[in-house]
């Protein structure tokens, strides 16, 4: 029998252990990104508050194309800038979901710093 690993878990235990260190506050509030498998999405949150500020996903009807590819990500990362741009939000700090550096998250994180947001 194969004992696969529960990829999941793993995710959710990375997630719980970055949470433990990021928290966003109203001067520099928190980047939160969640991958699904066809689509994207990202948050700017302020944690003291509990508000989120600005949001945007592969779903909206300004991204075309794919939701779960590397372009879509991208784009999704470029308007959750511009959105934060429109209230006055430059620093941000990134909270990669427990998710890896890779892909589809660093397209959108790369996507963020084009549109102005500096983490």
């Amino acid at each position: 029998m194969v004992n696969r690993p529960d990829t999941k878990k793993a995710r959710l235990k990375r997630h719980k252990r970055v949470r433990s260190k990021v928290s966003g506050t109203a001067e520099r509030p928190r980047l939160c990104v969640f991958r699904s498998t066809n689509n994207i999405y990202a948050q700017i949150i302020d944690d003291v508050n509990g508000v989120t500020l600005a949001q945007a996903s592969s779903l909206d009807k300004t991204i075309t194309g794919n939701g779960g590819n590397k372009t879509a990500a991208r784009e999704v990362g470029k308007l959750v800038a511009q959105r934060a741009a429109e209230k006055n939000i430059t620093d941000v700090v990134f909270d990669r979901g427990g998710n890896i550096y890779h892909g589809r998250v660093q397209e959108l994180a790369e996507g963020a710093r084009e549109g102005g947001l500096n983490f």
